[in-house]
């Protein structure tokens, strides 16, 4: 229950928890979810459109100053061919009637509300400097550009004249990316589930001048009524507006008290005692609590597909030998995979299930869920060696590399829920669903009955009168019933499939998120890289290499340290933790894939500008933020693992697989401290962040240093490296060399294979424990018998002699 004194104080108070429980709790993109781009397009040349008015102020707002307004009249100007207002308020020439400061901007979610009668400012010292020349609050709203709700609050309420005009008059007005800004999402998000109890995007915060928060929500319906709401936006920025002229010094005196709260909790728990292989217990007994045996997954509806969650669960079987724990881990891929949210054309997955079934997504599909999902399913296909796994992979990672993927080389964020419909409106995943006549009058009557019959198409439909395409029954027992041959029906399947991708190509596209953020571009590294050795795929390899390099090269500067995102040629905004540990998780996967020792040294000297600039040296852990990005209110040391693992999650596993490649005894260090750091969390809540309790299970285990020493540059070891792909070894680190001078030069920087030869003038393998190797083999028979043994979680005792 939603507690009063969590909020403003008095009636009002009373007045706005009602509609911030219906509106706010109804609708939003949750925040454990987790957006359309006007010019998602590769650009074109620039086109001077001298025949556009210039921009106006925005009703109710202050004259631009001419500095500003001249800079936004040649942004303005200077617009691609394909520019397209996204806006209804168009002069009679399509030229917009009003601009305001993000048209400066390049992240797509604030240039689509470039064109917004509100009065909008990028965050920044200007908009709060104005607040407190013109003694208003400031309303903060972050989103992010496929974000479905961010879309139905724009067109409702920041569309809207009167609003707009409200807004601007007393008001500063923020909009914020919350995919460019993840420190200042993290710090308001939490404001606003102290405020509220929950917390999604669109987020809504007031502010004082001073930062602080003194309401917050996520989606509000514009008007009273409205979606059912008791108070629509309108009415509850009316009495904002009055709380903070009446009661001002109660409002600043309680969101002094919620950033309080915020730095009490930043503070975080004290360290304590190394966690042992409780917390993994732990989690496993909470997970199998809340698994839904029925449709695969945890809890009830919505259901997201948290990859860690799965990944912990494997490692788990794989310690203990228990069963449970790998059936809900493969059994929740099988339902994902079978279900809408994975998409049986194009591939890849789309945000999350509606429903307990994983049938009705959340149509957008953002990079980062499905980057971690393919390592999933490559994982699920090493323990299991189901080809349908292996297929899932392939199919989300030509996607990838497919629509995601920029000329430069690095992906793209994500693409929107919303698709334009033939009428001209947009709908919620109308380009990815299907009527029985649209199917037949591509692939024909007898093969579009095949193709209703195995995606479970009717003319009721699933999701407004059309049909999202899923599998109710699993293909070998589909082939029984139809009586075909299973070679057959999978080319009659796979001839219509291309048939209906095809033609779902000339469809208006969703759109699409074109910012490159290090992050995310991590994670798909990761996925290619280790798609190219599980799936035996040398073109991942070069997709993944080619990220790496225009990831170091366009967001890293000259002192090492990277930059959040990239978009047309521009690098913006500090680079957050997130990046640092995701590109060397990627780097170090990279490198394990391809023996190519650059990658290994881009991750070192990466990680060792992340030590210096985001390490706690007083509590250990660390830091979201650099030591000389930006001050918030608070500086926050992140542990959860959602949607996107915790930095710190990703982080101590880095620090781990480092030290059991190049042996630098500060690294496993540094994992402890993180580890003791987290050590109240590890103990009272594990099965919150279960990509650190993989990281655990890596430091209990006795990780396998693999080394393979080629005779020569020209000798195979492919049989060796397909042996390895197909055993699932997640604490084990590989390195590949030629004796010789290449193997001396690679000492330098992982001494392990230092004196390794190859023998009797053949490949060889070292599967090494601690520095202490295996007799040597060059046959790959022993070789896989070597790295298949599996130690169990050591006791008290054991931890502490590793």
């Amino acid at each position: 229950m939603i507690r009063c004194r969590s909020l403003p104080c008095g009636a009002f108070a009373r007045a706005v928890l009602f509609s911030l429980v219906v509106a706010s709790v109804s609708a939003g993109c949750d925040r454990s979810g987790e957006q359309h781009d006007e010019d998602a397009s590769v650009a074109s040349e620039p086109v001077v459109r001298r025949d556009w008015p210039v921009p106006v102020a925005a009703p109710g707002g202050e004259a631009f100053a001419e500095a500003a307004h001249a800079d936004m009249r040649t942004a303005l100007a200077t617009k691609e061919a394909a520019y397209e207002p996204r806006t209804h308020h168009l002069n009679d020439d399509g030229s917009p009637v009003y601009t305001n400061r993000l048209i400066l901007e390049s992240s797509p979610y604030l240039l689509q509300h470039a064109h917004n009668p509100v009065n909008w400012f990028p965050w920044g010292e200007e908009a709060f400097e104005t607040a407190r020349r013109l003694d208003r609050p400031v309303i903060l709203s972050i989103g992010y550009s496929t974000c479905h709700w961010c879309h139905v609050m724009e067109r409702e309420s920041f569309e809207d004249v009167e609003i707009a005009t409200f807004m601007n008059e007393n008001f500063i007005a923020i909009k914020v990316d919350r995919e460019e800004r993840p420190d200042i999402d993290s710090v308001y998000m939490e404001a606003v589930r102290l405020l509220s109890g929950r917390g999604g995007w669109p987020m809504t915060a007031i502010l004082t001048p001073d930062r602080d928060v003194f309401f917050g929500g996520t989606y509000f319906p514009a008007r009273d009524g409205d979606r059912g709401s008791r108070m629509g936006f309108l009415s509850i920025l009316g009495r904002l507006k009055e709380q903070y002229r009446d009661n001002r010094e109660e409002s600043v005196r309680q969101a002094r008290k919620i950033t309080q709260r915020l730095q009490s909790a930043a503070a975080g728990l004290q360290p304590g005692k190394l966690a042992g292989a409780e917390p993994l217990e732990a989690a496993h007994s909470a997970l199998s609590r809340s698994f839904d045996s029925v449709y695969g997954g945890f809890g009830k509806a919505p259901k997201f597909p948290r990859s860690v969650t799965l990944e912990f669960l494997m490692r788990y079987h794989r310690r203990t030998g228990e069963s449970e724990p790998l059936h809900m881990a493969e059994y929740t891929l099988e339902r994902m995979a079978s279900g809408g949210m994975y998409d049986h054309l194009g591939g890849g997955f789309h945000r999350y299930s509606t429903d307990a079934r994983w049938l009705v997504p959340h149509f957008e599909k953002m990079l980062y869920d499905n980057a971690q999902l393919v390592v999933a399913y490559l994982e699920a296909y090493q323990i299991t060696a189901r080809d349908d796994f292996a297929q899932v992979a392939r199919e989300t990672l030509d996607y990838v590399a497919r629509e995601m993927t920029s000329p430069e080389g690095g992906f793209y964020s994500a693409t929107d829920a919303d698709s334009p419909t033939p009428d001209g409106h947009e709908e919620e995943g109308w380009f990815f669903t299907w009527t029985p006549a649209e199917i037949d009058a591509v692939v024909g009557s007898e093969a579009g009955r095949l193709v209703a019959s195995y995606y479970g198409v009717t003319d009721r439909g699933n999701f407004e009168k059309r049909n999202i395409l899923h599998t109710p029954r699993p293909f070998a027992r589909y082939a029984r019933e139809s009586q075909l041959a299973t070679d057959v029906l999978r080319d009659e399947l796979d001839a219509a499939r291309a048939a209906l991708y095809a033609v779902r190509s000339e469809r208006p596209p969703p759109g699409k998120d074109t910012k490159i953020i290090a992050a995310w571009n991590g994670l798909m590294i990761s996925a290619f890289a280790r798609g190219a050795l599980v799936l035996g795929e040398p073109a991942y390899a070069d997709i993944a290499r080619d990220a790496a390099s225009f990831v170091l090269s366009a967001l890293q500067g000259s002192d090492g340290s990277l930059a959040r995102s990239w978009r047309r040629g521009q690098a913006r905004h500090v680079g957050v933790l997130d990046d640092y540990a995701f590109m060397v998780a990627g780097l170090l996967d990279l490198y394990q894939a391809t023996a190519e020792s650059q990658w290994l040294a881009a991750a070192v000297r990466l990680n060792d500008v992340m030590v210096r600039q985001f390490h706690d040296d007083e509590g250990g852990g660390f830091f979201l933020s650099a030591d000389d990005a930006e001050e918030l209110l608070v500086r926050e040391k992140p542990d959860y693992d959602g949607a996107l693992p915790s930095g710190n999650s990703v982080v101590l596993g880095n620090l781990l697989e480092l030290y059991e490649l190049v042996g630098d005894e500060r690294y496993r260090e540094l994992a402890v401290g993180g580890f003791e750091s987290f050590a109240r969390s590890l103990e009272r809540r594990p099965a919150a962040i279960p990509r650190m309790l993989s990281s655990l299970d890596f430091y209990l285990d006795r990780p396998k240093q693999v080394v393979i020493v080629k005779p020569d540059r020209d000798a195979d070891a492919g049989e060796f490296l397909r042996r390895y792909a197909k055993v699932y070894a997640p604490s084990s680190v590989l390195a590949v060399t030629v004796e010789g001078a290449d193997a001396s030069e690679l000492a330098e920087l992982v001494p392990l294979v230092g004196g390794k030869v190859a023998r009797d003038g053949k490949v060889t393998a070292y599967v090494c424990e601690q520095r202490v190797c295996d007799l040597p083999t060059t046959d790959p028979a022993t070789f896989t018998e070597q790295i298949s043994r599996v130690a169990p979680y050591p006791d008290a005792d054991g931890v502490a002699s590793q």
